[in-house]
């Protein structure tokens, strides 16, 4: 296999993986992509599969995240180009396996490898774009309920290292291979139809019902870095859906709900210090008679920090228990090293304080139902969404504001993960956006609604509140430390067996 066939085979393998993902969806792709990176890697020298990761991660990575350049396009490709990065020890971990019998099971362990690292590591890590993310709702699907996202991307990926496996058979022992070809095949699709048995047999069992509303106020200047600076706009139209909501339900045209839920930075003003601002809150609670899950900012006394928070406000006692954001995103919404950052990018600035994470899971009790929530880029990581499960967390919430990147397709990939997550924990969802998209997930996976990007919205759903746990909730990130585990036990085999062919063959030619 030529260099240039070579080099072609990992940036399809790259856009392979980018049209699996959400605005595209194609996720019958996903296989393939991990097929065509083995296959270019297959039987090369590690210092060459690594410029072939690069490639790969390139091609997947610059327009994946194209959404970025919101922040400037400098922004956007150090962002793409470092993520990119991690698929150069991918590729060369690859080349290594594959020289192993049964190298599709450690090609597909190597990917949850790669994927555990970028998403803890640098700056608290970068998750997105994962294998599994491109299977929301698809035979793969049932495996988030078993491993989470690791044991769906290691499905995926032994999907696509089989395939493989069987087209290399077929194409070296031609008729005397066929039935192993079709063996692996038949293998493949036997991963791929495990996955639509799992959730069932583990879905967690109906607790109650609660009626829960989203409610999308719509921001002035959508896709704008600027968007949050008309701070009282933005607040007025998310109160002003309650209040039109309250009317709603006085007119008995829907009925009065348990709990709403509304986005992140429906108020980029602190609740806690404006009253003006939080009497507006209040009225809106007072008038819809129900608990809001509110989005709000919590600013330092020199407003160098703040914390994102979302606050129970309660119709009589007001902001209560709450929710801080545990994952942040870097140059959005703090600056790392901004000393040293500030100096070459100048519009970083613009970002005045810094966001500071928090470190509690968020589960909390809105009108009898206790909610798990996870704000936004905190949807990505598994461990927000689990914990505020198994801390007694009956339906997810997802506050998230994403007007800079309405109509990019960012929107689309971060529902996209949310609906795995709901699989992942035997839960339904609710995403509340600023702008869009505001949908709500079914326990499956299923989209029952989603909203029209950059126009208000509000929507009733009764929404089963489940309790019990599925085994990926319960087992946390044990799945995806026993494959990470077993992609570096195969790695060290495949150096020791590296190393032993080596020495046999000086010890062959000095003899």
């Amino acid at each position: 296999m030529g260099a240039l066939w070579r080099a072609a085979a990992a940036v399809a393998a790259g856009l392979c993986q980018l049209l699996a993902l959400e605005p595209y969806g194609l996720w019958w792709l996903g296989p393939l992509s991990a097929a065509l990176l083995a296959l270019a890697v297959r039987k090369t020298r590690v210092r060459r599969a690594a410029w072939l990761g690069l490639l790969s991660g390139a091609a997947l990575m610059v327009p994946l995240l194209h959404w970025q350049d919101v922040f400037g396009v400098d922004v956007w490709l150090v962002i793409a180009a470092a993520l990119a990065v991690y698929y150069a020890p991918m590729a060369m971990g690859l080349a290594l396996v594959m020289r192993l019998p049964g190298w599709p099971v450690w090609t597909a362990a190597v990917w949850v490898l790669q994927e555990a690292v970028r998403a803890r590591f640098p700056l608290g890590g970068f998750a997105w774009g994962k294998l599994a993310y491109a299977q929301p709702d698809t035979p793969f699907t049932g495996y988030a309920a078993l491993g989470s996202s690791a044991l769906v991307t290691f499905a995926v990926a032994l999907a696509g290292g089989l395939l493989l496996w069987a087209a290399l058979r077929a194409a070296r022992a031609r008729r005397a291979g066929l039935p192993g070809a079709a063996a692996a095949v038949g293998g493949a699709l036997a991963v791929a139809a495990a996955g639509l048995a799992w959730p069932p047999l583990t879905a967690p069992a109906v607790d109650h019902t609660a009626t829960v509303v989203l409610i999308q106020g719509d921001v002035p200047a959508v896709g704008q870095m600027s968007v949050l600076g008309e701070r009282m706009r933005v607040l007025r139209n998310h109160v002003e859906q309650v209040h039109l909501l309250a009317d709603d339900v006085e007119a008995g045209r829907v009925p009065r709900p348990d709990l709403v839920v509304l986005p992140e930075n429906a108020s980029d003003i602190d609740l806690y210090a404006d009253p003006a601002a939080a009497e507006l809150v209040d009225d809106a609670a007072r008038d819809i008679g129900a608990p809001l899950l509110f989005g709000t900012a919590r600013y330092s006394p020199d407003g160098s920090q703040r914390e994102i928070r979302s606050v129970v406000w309660d119709p009589e006692d007001g902001p209560g228990d709450h929710y801080t954001k545990r994952y942040l995103v870097p140059f959005g919404e703090y600056i790392p090293y901004r000393d040293f950052f500030t100096r070459f990018v100048e519009r970083l600035e613009q970002i005045g304080s810094d966001a500071v994470p928090g470190d509690e899971p968020g589960a909390l009790r809105l009108g009898g139902t206790t909610v798990a929530t996870a704000i936004c880029f905190d949807i990505a990581f598994d461990l927000p969404v689990r914990e505020s499960v198994a801390a007694g967390g009956q339906i997810i919430a997802v506050p998230t504001n994403n007007a800079n990147y309405n109509f990019t397709g960012q929107t689309q990939q971060q529902l996209a993960i949310t609906r795995l997550r709901a699989v992942e924990h035997g839960r339904p969802a609710v995403v509340a956006a600023t702008s869009g998209i505001s949908a709500v997930v079914t326990a499956d996976g299923a989209v029952a609604y989603s909203s029209p990007e950059a126009e208000p919205a509000r929507h009733v759903a009764e929404l089963p509140a489940m309790s019990g746990l599925t085994p990926a909730t319960r087992l946390g990130a044990l799945p995806e430390a026993a494959l990470s585990l077993l992609a570096l036990g195969a790695l060290a085999a495949a150096v020791w067996r590296g190393r032993r062919e080596r020495a046999g063959a000086r010890a062959g030619a000095g003899g």
